[in-house]
């Protein structure tokens, strides 16, 4: 047992559930996203409603579409059932997955890159509590929004996008690594187009899994090509999306 899983178990999570948190946050740490990484079992220990014994459950499962409910349970352990059903029964060709009552979600490449080592298009977006004003000011409007896209490659190495609307995360925050006065819209002078598009996946979020905590929407299909491999052709060695290791 790791000190992660020890330390999650103190909280009342059972040992199945930590050693998925655990995993989580390790894998967050050997990322270099510390704002998701270890700092959030302290964080997690101040949340008023923590509820270590919840679980989400399936709502709907349809052809194209599912729809889950946390009821109460973490965002991370909400995505990774999803994330298993997806593996487990893979849709014929997509499928568009809605969970409401998800938070946290954690960094989301962690959640997309799994379905994109097993050969499947994955785009994954999520709400938070309102942190980011408008370009022209006035009181927070949306979450910093992260956006995630897999997509996985014939040789083995897919390419993972994960990027915040935010210039820092609110985890950046709570690990020191910036001030609150840093949560803005990321592009200085071009901050209304972080603020755009941020807005446009929180109301699609809302939209589809409505305001009950906050949601996350997941799209998975197969992939028709394999464009992969031949952008790492082209980028002649260029450090891409979600590579490991280089």
């Amino acid at each position: 047992m790791s000190d992660a899983q020890g330390r999650l178990e103190a909280l009342g999570f059972g040992a199945a559930d930590a050693a998925i948190l655990a995993a989580h946050f390790e894998d967050a740490e050997r990322q270099g996203r510390a704002g998701h990484g270890l700092a959030r079992i302290d964080w997690l220990a101040t949340l008023p409603n923590l509820d270590p014994a919840a679980r989400p459950e399936r709502t709907l499962a349809e052809r194209g579409y599912e729809h889950w409910h946390g009821r109460g349970a973490l965002g991370y352990l909400t995505l990774e059932a999803i994330v298993r059903a997806q593996l487990a029964d893979p849709p014929e060709r997509s499928r568009l997955v809605v969970a409401t009552d998800a938070f946290p979600t954690g960094h989301l490449g962690y959640w997309t890159r799994r379905l994109a080592d097993a050969g499947l298009v994955a785009a994954l977006t999520a709400a938070s509590p309102p942190r980011l004003v408008h370009p022209d000011g006035g009181e927070p409007l949306i979450g910093t929004i992260p956006l995630s896209i897999a997509i996985p490659s014939s040789d083995g190495r897919p390419l993972v996008s994960d990027v915040s609307m935010a210039k820092a995360t609110f985890g950046d925050v709570l690990t020191g690594r910036a001030a609150e006065s840093d949560v803005v819209p990321f592009g200085g002078e071009q901050a209304h187009k972080a603020f755009a598009l941020g807005l446009g996946l929180q109301v699609l979020v809302e939209a589809l899994a409505g305001t009950d905590g906050y949601g996350a929407v997941l799209l998975v299909t197969r992939p028709e090509t394999d464009p992969v491999p031949g952008l790492r052709e082209r980028a002649a060695g260029l450090h891409l999306p979600g590579d490991r290791g280089a």
